[in-house]
């Protein structure tokens, strides 16, 4: 999905910073997956209800709870979130500020959200036994909460601190289009990053060959079918929106 990312950020963007969006999308895959590894997935883990406190890199995996998978399938999240961030400050950013930034944004502050939903103590955890927020805890399923807000709050404010891009208002304040500068990259990039959330959702349940009570015809396999076909839907809508937005 990192590949994904870049292609539609690259697009989007003037060519001349081209090399730079490249940069921070290889530094997001490969240095954020360091901190990551080291402090991140740590920090994530059960402890207390607001911070992990295990498996500082991967110190006693595989365990009864955890192996190696669960540090993958978490590290793709992490990064993903860095993604949403980096789309939000593109063109405005010096890479030694992204470099810190993202680190810190993928050894810290998402593991820690990600522990408060989805460790079994999280303070707003589904799984924990006394249920804090409104007695149900939060459902958050592939990360729709714990990935998307966390990457749009920290885009947004990282976009309120840097401001507009250079050249995007003229002297009068009046508002210019700045247009990428690939529409080719672009549509190759969504359609990859849409490619690349068969993965992500259905593999969001861990297992399919599980069978259900209910009878024979129903089953893990049944609830990811229908999650893929939902990714597919939703993707068309999307698309459909994103046009007939553009044309009125």
């Amino acid at each position: 999905m990192q590949l994904d990312f870049a292609m539609l950020f690259v697009g989007s963007v003037r060519a001349k910073n081209t090399m730079n969006i490249m940069l921070t999308n290889v530094h997001d895959a490969a240095t954020d997956g360091l901190f990551y590894y080291l402090f991140g997935f740590a920090y994530g883990s059960p402890f207390n209800g607001f911070i992990g406190h295990h498996y500082f890199a991967l110190g006693s995996i595989p365990s009864s709870s955890y192996d190696y998978n669960n540090f993958l399938y978490q590290w793709a999240f992490a990064i993903a979130t860095v993604g949403i961030t980096g789309g939000s400050i593109a063109e405005r950013t010096q890479f030694i500020a992204y470099l810190i930034y993202s680190s810190f944004l993928a050894g810290f502050v998402y593991p820690v959200v990600s522990h408060w939903f989805w460790a079994t103590d999280g303070w707003a955890s589904a799984f924990r036994t006394n249920k804090f927020l409104f007695d149900s805890g939060v459902i958050t399923f592939i990360g729709s909460s714990v990935v998307h807000i966390v990457g749009g709050v920290v885009g947004l404010w990282g976009a309120l601190i840097e401001g507009p891009r250079i050249g995007r208002f003229d002297h009068t304040g009046r508002s210019l289009a700045l247009r990428g500068h690939s529409v080719m990259l672009v549509v190759l990039g969504t359609f990859m990053l849409w490619f690349g959330w068969y993965g992500f959702n259905p593999g969001s349940f861990n297992k399919i060959s599980s069978f259900y009570a209910s009878g024979y015809y129903y089953g893990q396999w049944s609830a990811v079918g229908r999650t893929v076909v939902t990714t597919t839907l939703a993707g068309c809508a999307a698309a459909l929106t994103t046009l007939f937005g553009k044309e009125s």
